[in-house]
């Protein structure tokens, strides 16, 4: 059934590495030229980067526009006193936007561009792509899957706070447009549907809780009443009470008849109606959809046969890696019989959420005493330790990391072992998610569709590779949890092939569930949602492994290129003050950073000289 385990096992590194070099020099040559040659070039050099500055601002002030009062982990719309439009018109007119947009790049002189443009035109380029290709394949007819839904969006927004008048006054307006916004939504997913176009079936069960949760809540238990429940003590009474009148009105008339419209939509029609394949390259121009879908999420050029190969490949050598830290734990049973011992022995797990909370903190604030002899520039964003909220806790995953807050699952406890919440916390907060994240805001010479935007291969890669630092950083005290941040290698390697697997190759759900239970220490219930998550998102699994691939290699070009002129400090700061990058231009910064240490040191060995 695997057919592509007969490519070379050169090929699949060999094509990787291909991949990697696609794209431009960042270092453009100048050639000596006479002096009024050499004013011309500048002049037009000058004038196509402000051509290019007018297209992406242009852009990037439309995109926010588009989706205005909208919420989720990758925001890019302005606040608003409305949510997004999402109906067929508002689709095909971003289509055709982004359509003209694509060809006003393209029809810029890329030869032209200086200093930071270069890397800004292939990350836009990147980004511009990825949104056309949504809407050419009708993304948005399918606007939710096992992992997040435009209905929990809501509740994102429930919780951020709200300081002022305005503020509330634009919460009440977005309140009143969730009739319009779930109607919009339920009329997509209908096409959808017709065309075979959906969320697989065997995802969707109980995904119907949190739309239940806020259809059948009482005023004070809304989810989407949070905001009023305190408020700013800056606020007059009066004005608060008036507020609060409002939001019990928009809650009534508004947000209730849309949740059960909803909700009735999605227990009658969707649930039943929804498609019983599981591969993306099963439904409609399924093929063309994943590889768009690779290229989306891991800004490369590999075929998924190449992927799963890739991923075959590092399996096996995580595995060893395995096996030779379980003789260090002293276990004396085979490899299956250890990861019982792991997932069923309650020494591993936490006794209570306030334990497993405590001692993610504990990680966190170890990795403050440590993280300035590896990052030169640190954010001044600080980020919180919380629980994820108990309406997506069933179906969300271990932990998840923004700029300034590490959820942490605290749901199912005997599913959240103590050994893997080192590589998680790495991961998720500090130097992971939260760090990069709070860095790329921060850098202010940078246009906003870099600072704000997140490319997952880069992101995911920096996160995971983040995990491999913590080694380094002496964060894995004993070998178990060595062995949880090998797991969390395994799991990252292993989705390489179970997305490949199910979304190429044919495989079962049953399938890829068994590849991560005999390959990994992940608890059951971590495995089922892991699973329905990658069959609901095709491609997105591929972005962490591969991203991490490209750093490792990077770094240890650098090291050997350097020697002992190699500065850890400086190394990252120059991959992290990129933003969130294709990872051919990651790689190509890695190139001028060596070229820049050299002449560095070459001026340092100088002076000591002299």
């Amino acid at each position: 059934m695997i057919s592509n385990r007969s490519l070379s096992v050169r090929a699949p590194l060999a094509a990787l590495t291909a991949a990697l070099s696609i794209g431009l020099s960042l270092a453009p040559a100048f050639a000596a030229e006479p002096a009024a040659a050499a004013i011309s070039a500048s002049a037009a050099t000058n004038a196509t980067g402000e051509r290019f500055k007018a297209l992406y601002t242009r852009e990037w002030k439309w995109r926010q526009a588009q989706f205005a009062g909208g919420d989720d982990e990758d925001v890019q719309g302005q606040p608003a006193a409305h949510l997004p439009r999402v109906d067929p018109a508002s689709q095909a007119a971003r289509e055709r936007y982004w359509a003209q947009v694509m060809t006003e790049l393209e029809a810029i002189d890329k030869s032209q561009l200086s200093g930071e443009d270069p890397v800004n035109y292939e990350v836009f380029r990147q980004q511009i792509q990825s949104l056309l290709a949504n809407q050419r394949v009708r993304q948005w007819e399918m606007p939710f899957n096992s992992d997040s839904a435009f209905w929990t969006n809501l509740g994102f927004t429930a919780r951020r706070p709200i300081r002022d008048v305005v503020g509330y006054q634009r919460y009440l307006g977005q309140l009143r447009d969730i009739p319009r916004y779930f109607d919009e939504q339920i009329g997509n997913m209908r096409a959808g549907l017709k065309r075979g176009f959906s969320v697989p079936r065997v995802t969707l069960t109980g995904r119907d809780v949190s739309i239940k949760e806020v259809a059948e809540a009482k005023l004070e238990d809304n989810l989407l009443y949070t905001p009023f429940k305190q408020m700013p003590a800056n606020i007059p009474a009066a004005e608060q009470a008036r507020l609060r009148a409002e939001a019990a009105k928009a809650i009534d008339e508004s947000v209730l008849p849309a949740y059960r419209k909803l909700l009735a939509f999605m227990q009658n029609e969707y649930m039943k109606q929804a498609r019983t394949t599981l591969a993306a390259e099963s439904m409609p121009g399924g093929q063309a959809l994943y590889q768009a879908k690779i290229r989306e999420f891991t800004t490369l050029d590999l075929t998924p046969a190449q992927i799963h190969q890739i991923g075959v490949e590092e399996v096996a050598k995580i595995r060893a890696q395995m096996d030779e830290t379980i003789v260090k734990t002293g276990f004396k049973g085979s490899f299956p019989e250890f990861l019982h011992y792991l997932r069923t022995d309650p020494k591993f797990y936490p006794k209570t959420a306030d334990e497993l909370m405590m001692r993610a903190s504990w990680l966190a604030k170890r990795v403050d005493g440590e993280i300035g002899n590896y990052i030169g520039l640190l954010p001044r964003q600080r980020f919180a330790i919380r629980p994820v909220p108990p309406d997506l806790a069933p179906f969300y995953t271990a932990g998840r990391g923004g700029r300034d807050v590490y959820l942490l699952n605290t749901y199912d406890l005997p599913s959240r072992p103590l050994f893997n919440l080192p590589a998680l916390t790495l991961h998720e907060s500090s130097p992971g998610h939260s760090l990069q994240g709070s860095l790329a805001a921060e850098q202010e010479g940078l246009p906003d569709f870099r600072r704000y935007t997140y490319i997952s291969a880069y992101g995911e890669g920096w996160a995971l590779y983040s995990e491999k630092l913590g080694i380094e950083m002496g964060m894995y005290d004993t070998p178990y949890d060595y062995f949880g941040y090998l797991t969390y290698q395994m799991w990252r390697a292993s989705r390489l092939v179970v997305d490949t697997g199910i979304h190429h190759l044919g495989w079962t759900r049953e399938q890829a569930q068994a590849f991560l239970h005999d390959n990994t220490a992940l608890s059951d219930h971590e495995i089922e949602t892991e699973v329905d998550r990658y069959i609901g998102w095709p491609g997105q699994a591929l972005s962490y492994y591969l991203g991490e691939m490209s750093i490792v290699r990077s770094r240890a070009k650098a090291e050997q290129a350097l020697g002992e002129d190699f500065d850890i400090r400086a190394f990252h700061d120059a991959i992290l003050a990129l933003g969130s990058v294709p990872l051919p231009v990651l790689e190509q910064r890695v190139d001028r950073f060596i070229e820049e240490s050299r002449g560095k040191a070459a001026e340092k060995k100088a002076k000591a000289k002299s």
